[in-house]
């Protein structure tokens, strides 16, 4: 190592070409993190893939001591004019991948301290720089012995280690120097994974986001291509597109044409082999269109359009869905009051996806809009898509939409395809519904004595479900445990594997009747009550043997389950609701009881409600009743489909059977 003997000068101090007020009005704005930022930066500037800081607090827990320690090519001294002494030039303004490319971040350290000491070690030689901020525009430079070098750099073929005392200024707490270092250097450190910056021992995060890996052949020539979307923006990052060498050094960069897209931050590399045989110095002229490269790196660049394109339309979807469900939380969509269920729903899924096209095609245009007027612009959208007018929506988003004329063209397309596909999947879903009505009407109508085994009712009711009410279209998740206790409670009421005389539909004989057995369905799920509390909703169906008619004795029976249920202690939560539901194929013509219940509650306005407590609700309900509830709820729909279905009466039962146990529970996701 160059020692004070074996060097001819072993000062070389000198001055910043420009005043100390100069210096500390450029980093007027400058916090104490972002100025230990400008030290990190020099050391990855200087070619390091390993940054360390060590924080020491003095007995009140002011800052005492920063160390920043890098393991980059050190300090060129010989060249102190080149690094030093200009403050808006430097070696490095010719590198894009230069942060300090003016040469001057080093000073900004006043904004934390009064003294900044520079240990370096490169080449030959072990090095100190003193700059004082009562006089930042000097620093003393010294050359000093091997032995005399900061402990930190000892073991160390070459790098720098900066030290900083005399604090006037503290660092906030270590968590959000963490934070800030993830936002500033996320994009560093996921581009090179050799790359860390520590703080006291903590590894420096990369911030949350998600990486897209293609290649791109042109000409023969491969091009690796690394996007990275950030979750949140970083501290100061643009959307660049960046042509890395081999070494993870970026030789150019340029910004995308996804920049300043609402919520959208990407930066983009592309890396190649034939990148690392282009002179560092001299990109930008290898990619003009006199040059042979230029045409390559041209082709390139609308690839990466392209790919950025298919990236950005991805990203926008899920930022639709995610805004959209936030809107729907908050309360900004129409509550359709009055509306039949079916309609409301398809009203509700056609004015979300008209929505999501909107955010698409301009998500700016939500911006500035508060929760009032959100929903009032949701209240107006809605209305226009179901009125006279509804053509006119395309003039009046045209007219507002911040879209050049390729734009509209796609927002255009895309309008139309969510329009026909919203009322293409409501068709299917109706049709569907209507079809298994009327398979199901011959069933129960004509064919109740053949129906004979558990499977064959049991899987059709499971796997149809909003035949109860719209309300139960997805009940059909498993809960063993649930069902399990339910059942054991149902066989404590009294009589009720009892059947009498009375209890025989007309046409059936109580052998037949016995052959067949009663079905049983039960279900806990979470939903919000009508207040928007999550509670757990206990769903209880069964369905009384066809040849069985519903009387009194039923209904007493439902009363002691009811009775039961309520006494149980696990059912006691009072975040727990239930409904029991009793079909019937139909209810007993001398039957009096059963009328008289649903006659005095037919005021609530629930089809089949005979029992109502703020904890349990009892209904009772027939096959029949249950198929013209659906059709006269869904007569104006499904008059428009004018749906035609062939006859059934020739039909085969099993085939019948088979095609109402097919799975429809998809449907509510339509």
């Amino acid at each position: 190592m160059k020692n004070s003997m074996s060097l001819g000068k072993q000062d070389f101090s000198g001055s910043t070409e420009i005043t100390s007020n100069g210096i500390k009005k450029h980093f007027a704005s400058y916090d104490p993190v972002r100025a230990l930022s400008e030290l990190i930066w020099n050391g990855l500037d200087a070619g390091a893939n390993l940054v360390s800081i060590e924080t020491k607090n003095d007995q009140i827990g002011g800052t005492k001591q920063i160390t920043v320690l890098d393991n980059g090519e050190g300090i060129d001294v010989e060249k102190i004019d080149e690094s030093f002494k200009k403050f808006d030039d430097s070696s490095k303004k010719y590198q894009d991948d230069m942060h300090g490319s003016n040469g001057r971040g080093r000073l900004a350290f006043h904004r934390l301290c009064n003294t900044a000491t520079w240990y370096t070690r490169r080449g030959s030689y072990d090095a100190k720089i003193i700059i004082k901020s009562h006089s930042i525009k000097d620093y003393k430079g010294l050359y000093i012995l091997s032995e005399d070098q900061h402990r930190l750099l000892h073991k160390m073929k070459m790098g720098t280690c900066v030290e900083l005392e005399d604090f006037h200024k503290s660092l906030p707490d270590e968590k959000k120097i963490e934070d800030s270092f993830s936002k500033n250097f996320g994009w560093r450190l996921a581009l090179n994974c050799d790359l860390k910056i520590e703080i006291n021992g903590n590894l420096v995060t990369i911030p949350e986001h998600e990486i897209y890996s293609r290649t791109i052949q042109i000409d023969e020539k491969k091009f690796n291509v690394k996007a990275i979307i950030w979750k949140e923006k970083p501290n100061t990052e643009k959307s660049y597109n960046y042509v890395v060498n081999k070494s993870h050094k970026i030789i150019n960069r340029e910004l995308s044409k996804f920049n300043n897209k609402p919520g959208f931050y990407l930066s983009t590399y592309v890396s190649s082999d034939c990148f690392d045989e282009l002179d560092l110095q001299n990109f930008k002229t290898y990619v003009t269109i006199g040059h042979e490269f230029g045409p390559i790196y041209n082709k390139l660049k609308k690839e990466l359009l392209e790919i950025q394109k298919e990236i950005h339309s991805d990203f926008l979807r899920r930022f639709a869905d995610q805004e959209i469900t936030k809107l729907e939380n908050g309360g900004c969509f129409p509550e359709y009051k009055g509306l039949e269920k079916n309609y409301a729903l398809w009203r509700k899924n056609y004015t979300k996806s008209i929505l999501k096209s909107i955010y698409i095609a301009d998500p700016k245009i939500f911006n500035s809009l508060n929760s009032k007027q959100s929903k009032i612009f949701i209240s107006l959208l809605d209305k226009l898509l179901v009125s006279n007018e509804n053509n006119g929506l395309w003039e009046i988003l045209e007219g507002v939409l911040d879209l050049d004329k390729e734009h509209l063209a796609v927002f255009a397309a895309q309008l139309s395809k969510t329009t026909v596909e919203n009322i293409v999947s409501t068709i299917e879903v109706l049709q569907k519904r209507d079809r298994t009505i009327h398979e199901l009407r011959e069933l129960i109508g004509n064919r109740f004595n053949e129906i004979l085994e558990t499977p064959d009712l049991q899987k059709i009711i499971e796997s149809n479900t909003w035949l109860f009410g719209e309300q139960y279209a997805t009940i059909g998740a498993e809960e063993d445990t649930f069902q399990a206790i339910a059942r054991e409670l149902r066989d404590k009421v009294k009589g009720i594997k009892n059947i009498s005389e009375e209890d025989i539909e007309t046409g059936s004989n109580l052998e037949g009747v016995n052959r067949q057995v009663d079905l049983f369905l039960a279900r806990r799920f979470p939903f919000n009550d009508s207040v928007g509390q999550k509670i757990y909703k206990c769903v209880i169906v069964e369905i009384k043997r066809p040849g069985i008619s519903l009387n009194k004795t039923h209904l007493r029976q439902l009363d002691d389950y009811a009775e039961i249920i309520a006494k149980h202690a696990p059912f006691g939560s009072d975040k727990m609701r239930f409904e029991l539901i009793l079909i019937g194929r139909k209810i007993s013509g001398a039957d009096v009881a059963i009328q008289q219940r649903l006659e005095g509650l037919n005021r609530a306005g629930e089809q089949g409600l005979v029992t109502s407590t703020p904890k349990i609700k009892c209904y009772v309900k027939n096959w029949f009743s249950i198929f013209d509830e659906f059709e006269l709820m869904n007569d104006y729909l499904l008059s428009k489909l004018n749906i035609k279905f062939e006859q059934l009466t020739n039909a085969n039962t099993e085939e019948l059977v088979n095609g109402l146990q097919q799975d429809f529970r998809s449907e509510s996701t339509s």
